[in-house]
């Protein structure tokens, strides 16, 4: 029989080797998925730039009013001491600019360049937001009913997809919104034209939703989560607004940031052909198609309104590459 192995005081409080170092000080904390995805987009700098200019862009949009009126800048103020009689051009190198019109002025009526890009700033975002949610409304809802519940409703629900699709779009709104150029719905002017450009652009736009999320729903909807669901007795519109859809909002959050400079270009083509905001409310493509008369003689009159355009588009797809690496990280 052997003798038990006496301890001394050291080795009794020695720790085990087993033990990490530290961890005393604080407990490993998972994160969230939003907190990767955030993580994940912090490390893409081109997407990180072009989120900054969106932001921008949308406070620009937001407070144009407000700075319009602390600066008491009219956009639809004419200077005509500023254009030449002879010409109908800006006064001066590179289309009249100066301290007090850093873009210049337009020809013939002389109105601030800088200003009316102001101003056709927040008609673009509100047109192409007010779409981008109505389409997404309706092609959300539609995909996730076609995909969770299959048979006929999927049938039905993708023939009206590819109905849509067909459509030859931008006829359409043409003809649509130049038949509702003088009034309808008891609306006129500006409100109707805003109105009528959401409509046309978000409901014809929501097929290309609808057929991402129900591929999405046909394979959630044979997830353990789903299964558990109709196990506890739960019917179908609960799984539909309460676990199908908050497990669709990257897809959807992702394709409405390329969506939007979508939007922007539709309703900039649509008011450069003269059906969409009119005169003398200020618009990008509104301009662009008033630089058209000038752009040989005047070039600066062209090129401003698309710049705005271009950077503006591509800040909202730099934005929306960026989303989409960070929310899938499968794409990588």
């Amino acid at each position: 029989m052997t003798a038990p192995i006496e301890t001394t005081g050291a080795q009794a409080e020695a720790q085990p080797e087993a033990v990490l170092v530290g961890v005393d000080k604080g407990q490993i904390e998972g994160r969230s998925l939003g907190q990767i995805a955030w993580s994940r987009f912090k490390k893409d700098k081109v997407a990180v730039a072009g989120g900054v200019i969106v932001i921008l862009l949308v406070l620009l949009a937001v407070l144009s009013r407000p700075i319009q009126a602390m600066f008491g800048l009219d956009p639809n103020a004419l200077h005509q001491d500023l254009i030449d009689p002879n010409t109908s051009l800006p006064k001066g190198n590179f289309g009249g600019m100066s301290w007090d019109h850093p873009l210049g002025v337009e020809p013939k009526f002389g109105r601030d360049i800088a200003t009316r890009i102001l101003e056709g700033s927040w008609v673009s975002l509100v047109v192409a937001f007010g779409a981008t949610i109505l389409s997404n409304t309706i092609g959300a809802v539609l995909g996730v009913v076609a995909g969770y519940y299959g048979g006929r409703v999927d049938t039905i629900i993708s023939r009206l997809m590819d109905t849509f699709l067909a459509f030859p779009l931008l006829l359409f709104a043409i003809a649509i919104s130049a038949t509702l150029q003088g009034g309808a719905f008891g609306l006129e002017g500006l409100p109707l034209h805003i109105s009528v450009l959401i409509f046309v652009i978000g409901f014809f736009n929501w097929p290309y939703l609808g057929r991402i999320v129900r591929g999405q729903t046909l394979a959630l909807r044979e997830r353990e989560f789903v299964d558990a669901s109709r196990g506890m007795g739960a019917r179908g519109p609960y799984i539909l607004f309460r676990e199908l859809l908050p497990n669709l909002v990257g897809p959807i959050i992702v394709y409405s940031t390329l969506l939007i400079p979508t939007n922007i270009l539709f309703e900039a083509s649509l008011s450069f052909l003269g059906v969409g905001i009119q005169p003398p409310q200020a618009s990008w493509g509104g301009m662009l198609n008033q630089a058209v008369d000038f752009y040989q003689v005047d070039p600066q009159f062209m090129i401003v309104p698309g710049l705005a355009i271009f950077v503006t588009v591509l800040a909202f797809n730099l934005l929306g590459d960026g989303l989409r690496d960070a929310l899938d990280p499968r794409s990588r």
